[in-house]
């Protein structure tokens, strides 16, 4: 039965593979037109429509929708744990915020950091915390979450804010021999871990230096419109409603002890998260029962609810000084549903456009007309954001273009060292850039600014795939196949 189906099925032509891509660019276009920042629900309904199309079209070829429909459950598997922790960086947050965690963060942060330097320092910090523990999203879900509160109460660029702690946790993340990704890109090309590493320094460096630069210069320029007053009346206000003493930094220092030791992601968070409600019971009991918002319950019952509270529908701060109640008013699992809603919906699409061979059709047509090596360095750069945007997953952007280009590096005397730093420059970094890629909703989920507002200012992951694409055509510090 299914060979006779299989002998039945129409390679999609190039035609066939646009026009769901086309369909999905002119429903996000439209929906970012009439929402605005508020497109988030909408592109989740556009990207679940061209998954129709795509699936409309794989039909037409022959592919059962009962194919297509499993193409799509099995993608939308890869994407659970992202999912999970997700929803586990909801409930961190929240108790995080009730323990007394992020309000100690941001009352020492504003004390340590000066406005001027803060995109600069919040860079170096996230970088070096990157490379120590090899995860961007650990970087941004512990340390980029309080500076994040930082640059609020420093009343700074939240947007250029979330740009710093992205090129930084991203250029940690890359050069990290600890990094998924970076291992992930090394395996998939056949080269040494190492060797991948040391040959990504040509594009990274350079890239970072101009980062450090621009984010220098912006910090400089910067306007920030608050006092010593403001600053002094928030830390008062804080201190009024939580217990701020440098104890209440453990469970920060707990998580990163276990990210150094690469203890799963998940475990990590979970253990943060109870570590969290332990420290708000022990030290913010007051707080804890506040939340619950029930004077009729038991003191058990109350701190049950407020914990409960805290972890599914994040905090809720009421304490008259509406900065202080914007800062602290975040996390929640429910809080994440959005994100995990787009998250479903961008990996149903990349089902469907693989599973229908759409997407196969559209990476051989970027090889098609690659005759330099500049092109082929191009080539590789536009699929990997082209995976990125439509597979909607950092670690298949790595994958296919990996095993897509390999053959092509060698005809043309390139070592695949060259592809493995490639695919990172452009498959790895460029995933925070895109709304509905797992990375792109993560970090804007966690940072809490949207993808479109931060994407301009995370100069690090703009500038190496530009920087791959200038070496690639001026043959700077490529590899050939003898050297290697």
């Amino acid at each position: 039965m299914s060979t006779s189906v299989s002998n039945t099925v129409t390679k999609p032509s190039l035609l066939d593979a646009l026009i769901p891509v086309v369909v999905l660019i002119a429903m996000l276009a439209a929906a970012v037109y009439a929402f605005g920042l508020d497109s988030f629900g909408p592109n989740q309904v556009a990207l679940i429509m061209a998954a129709a199309v795509a699936a409309l079209i794989g039909i037409k070829n022959g592919i059962s929708w009962a194919e297509i429909e499993r193409g799509m459950i099995d993608t939308i598997s890869v994407s659970l744990q992202s999912i999970l922790i997700l929803l586990m960086v909801g409930s961190l947050i929240g108790s995080w915020i009730l323990s007394g965690t992020v309000p100690s963060m941001i009352y020492y942060g504003v004390e340590l950091m000066s406005p001027d330097y803060f995109y600069l320092t919040a860079c170096l910090v996230c970088a070096l915390l990157g490379f120590s523990i090899g995860s961007s999203w650990t970087v941004a879900g512990t340390l980029g979450i309080g500076l994040m509160g930082i640059a609020a109460a420093l009343d700074l660029s939240l947007a250029v804010s979330a740009g710093a702690i992205i090129s930084g946790a991203y250029f940690g993340d890359k050069m990290s021999p600890l990094s998924e990704t970076t291992n992930l890109a090394a395996a998939v090309t056949s080269n040494n871990l190492f060797d991948h590493i040391q040959h990504m320094l040509w594009t990274t460096i350079p890239a970072f230096v101009i980062t450090l630069v621009m984010f220098f210069v912006l910090g400089i320029g910067s306007s920030s419109n608050v006092v010593i007053d403001d600053i002094e009346v928030l830390q008062a206000a804080m201190q009024d409603t939580f217990t701020i003493n440098p104890l209440m930094l453990v469970p920060l220092l707990l998580l990163l002890t276990m990210a150094v030791r690469k203890l799963p992601a998940l475990s990590t968070l979970i253990c943060g998260t109870l570590v969290g409600c332990l420290f708000a019971v022990i030290f913010q009991w007051d707080v804890v029962i506040a939340l619950a918002g029930d004077t009729s319950l038991v003191a058990g019952a109350a701190i049950f609810k407020g914990l409960f509270t805290s972890m599914f529908l994040g905090y809720n701060s009421v304490t008259g000084n509406e900065a202080l109640d914007a800062l602290l008013s975040k996390g929640g699992m429910s809080n994440m549903l959005t994100t995990v809603g787009l998250v479903i919906n961008a990996m149903a699409f990349g089902g469907a456009m693989a599973r229908t061979g759409l997407l196969e059709r559209l990476l051989e047509a970027s090889l098609s007309r690659v005759k330099t090596a500049g092109g082929l360095i191009s080539a590789t750069v536009g699929t990997c954001i082209g995976t990125n945007i439509l597979a909607a997953d950092q670690y298949l952007a790595v994958v296919i273009p990996g095993q897509m280009f390999n053959k092509s590096y060698e005809e043309r005397n390139l070592s695949t060292i060259n592809l493995a730093r490639t695919i990172e420059d452009s498959g790895t970094l460029t995933s925070a850039l895109v709304p509905w890629n797992t990375c792109g909703a993560y970090m804007s989920a966690t940072l809490g600014v949207s993808t479109f507002l931060y994407a301009p200012f995370a100069f690090f992951n703009i500038l190496c795939p530009i920087i791959a694409i200038i070496y690639g055509y001026s043959q700077i510090a490529l590899t050939k196949l003898e050297q290697s």
